[in-house]
């Protein structure tokens, strides 16, 4: 299948596009608390609902972006973090996103309206009800769990990286099959000459 013959791509591109979407999620409304005392709703964004959402997320695509540079040992080791992350973050997030725990909404109910502790937060919230958002997010954390999956089951057929972004000798010896023109003007700046 093509997509197998360009795992690296395929896995970074799955990588990134999970990242993103709990990113553009972590902003996005998660949460609508319908308030006792008939007050205006209270919207909880991602990031208050999930306080690790923007950061793993941020983590994800630091992965996927490092997943695209990285030797065989360093992308199994990318890949097994991003399951643990992706496993994690998938709990969590369907924990908001079917049960929508009072515990989600309570620092955004106590900064909007000064009400502290577990009980005064309780008695003011008459419902939560979720958005879309917390689903979509969802979809991205299955799609990292997939993508880390597929990268742990296809890294070893992965093409090694460019020869820009290696250091030992071989990167750049005539055993690796024809150089590009960067390569030969990367040679050049180094001071080795390409026509050799």
């Amino acid at each position: 299948m093509k997509f197998l013959r360009r795992g690296r791509s395929t896995a970074v591109v799955a990588f990134l596009l999970a990242g993103a979407v709990g990113i553009i999620s972590s902003t996005q409304t998660w949460l609508s608390v319908i308030r006792a005392d008939a007050g205006e709703p209270i919207l909880v964004p991602g990031a208050d609902a999930l306080a690790l959402l923007a950061p793993m997320s941020l983590a994800v695509l630091a992965l996927g972006a490092a997943l695209a540079l990285v030797g065989k040992m360093l992308r199994y080791i990318f890949a097994t973090l991003a399951l643990l992350g992706g496993a994690l973050l998938t709990w969590w997030t369907a924990e908001i996103a079917f049960t929508a725990p009072v515990s989600a909404v309570a620092a955004t109910v106590t900064e909007t309206t000064g009400l502290a502790g577990g009980t005064a937060v309780t008695d003011l919230v008459a419902s939560i009800t979720p958005t879309v958002w917390p689903v979509l997010a969802l979809i991205g954390w299955v799609l990292l769990i997939v993508a880390s999956v597929f990268t742990l089951l296809t890294a070893n057929r992965w093409k090694s990286g460019g020869k820009r972004f290696r250091t030992d000798a071989t990167a750049h010896g005539e055993s690796e099959g024809p150089v590009d023109a960067i390569d030969s003007w990367d040679d050049l700046s180094r001071g080795t000459d390409p026509t050799r």
